[in-house]
């Protein structure tokens, strides 16, 4: 049976109202903890102001707050729960015959909604955001952008001439540029030819330019050139996607970057992992209502509220890990990236309609 309108509003509202107010919280949170990480980074580099740190910190915050919206409805779910029961809102609600399962309709109703809006608008938004965040950094940062983040960029291509595996520093000039690149190269029987290290690489059609080029082989003396060319069957978007995380690539463009990236001979796994959880968050906020019913609808008058508290972060903390060892076991391969997905949203959808079930209908 449906709830009526009106009380089916009003819920409603305060479903949307709580959660919205923790995500806040949570997203000034973080922006303050990654402002402050910014400018002591700001520190070592030039040209890095404050004004450019508060910007880069804004561009960067929503895709790092976009993990923790699942935690956001959970939490929002519970408090809304608990303010109900703690005005006997809940317990008239009870009286007039309406069952948890009735009231707890508009809080699925506001999960489905806020999970669509997160992987719809949300998650293309904060995605772009990240990948200008991502250029303003890497302009910024460049000279100890390798040291500061302890990894370099990798880039694997076949040409005419025959394979070669890019290592750099850092991208710019929306990944047609690459700073601080070494070129191993490989002929066509997979053999080791020679190395080449470059201050700077730029991509042009059909070829790799790069500048201020050492070139070493096992066969002759190092070289010195101004200027040196290597073959290349890579695009601008290609080489982007090659080293750019799937948490980068907004939702409506994961498709066409799947399609691309196995065409081009490399591995999509990482790609088809973030699609389908982020098809999966639906339903992952509603298992984060039915958690946080679970724990939230004793009545006051009863106590023991701050053991529900507890038992509910612990839920959330337990579901978090399971989230996280799925997408690990996901990403590796040892696991198909649809099950690693769906796997905590069906699971905690389960076993929180299992312990309200238990709890409501004995």
């Amino acid at each position: 049976m449906l709830i009526g309108a009106t009380l089916g509003r009003y819920i409603s509202i305060r479903f949307v109202r709580t959660i919205l107010s923790v995500f806040a919280t949570v997203f000034l949170l973080v922006y303050t903890l990654d402002f402050v990480e910014l400018m002591r980074r700001a520190g070592d580099a030039q040209n890095a102001t404050t004004g450019l740190m508060v910007l880069l910190a804004l561009l960067r915050t929503p895709a790092v707050v976009e993990q923790v919206l699942p935690f956001a409805v959970l939490f929002g779910s519970m408090v809304t729960l608990l303010n109900l029961s703690r005005r006997l809102e809940l317990v008239i609600a009870r009286a007039a015959g309406i069952s948890a399962w009735q009231f707890l309709q508009p809080g699925f109703l506001v999960a489905i909604l806020l999970g669509t809006v997160a992987v719809t608008l949300y998650n293309p938004l904060s995605a772009i955001l990240k990948q200008h965040a991502g250029v303003i950094e890497a302009r910024v940062f460049a000279r100890n952008n390798a040291a500061n983040v302890g990894r370099y960029i990798w880039v694997r291509q076949r040409s005419v001439d025959g394979q070669a595996i890019i290592r750099a520093d850092t991208a710019t000039n929306d990944s047609a540029t690459l700073i601080n690149v070494t070129f191993f190269l490989f002929d066509q029987k997979g053999q080791f030819t020679e190395r080449v290290e470059a201050s700077e690489a730029d991509l042009h059609d059909g070829y790799w330019q790069l500048k201020d080029a050492r070139v070493m082989s096992a066969s002759a003396q190092p070289e010195t050139h101004e200027t040196f060319l290597v073959a290349t069957s890579l695009d601008r978007s290609q080489v982007r996607e090659s080293f750019l995380p799937a948490s980068s690539v907004p939702f409506w463009e994961l498709s066409a970057v799947i399609d691309r990236t196995e065409r081009a001979g490399l591995d999509a796994t990482s790609y088809r992992l973030q699609r389908d959880v982020l098809l999966a968050r639906p339903l992952l906020f509603v298992a984060m209502v039915l958690v946080a019913a679970s724990v939230s609808l004793r009545f006051f008058r009863f106590g023991g509220v701050a053991r529900m508290v507890l038992s509910g972060v612990v839920a959330g903390f337990m579901l978090y890990v399971a989230t996280e060892l799925m997408e690990d076991l996901g990403a590796s391969g040892l696991v198909s990236p649809m099950v690693a997905a769906w796997f905590p949203a069906v699971v905690g959808s389960l076993l929180g309609t299992l312990a309200l079930l238990y709890q409501e209908d004995g």
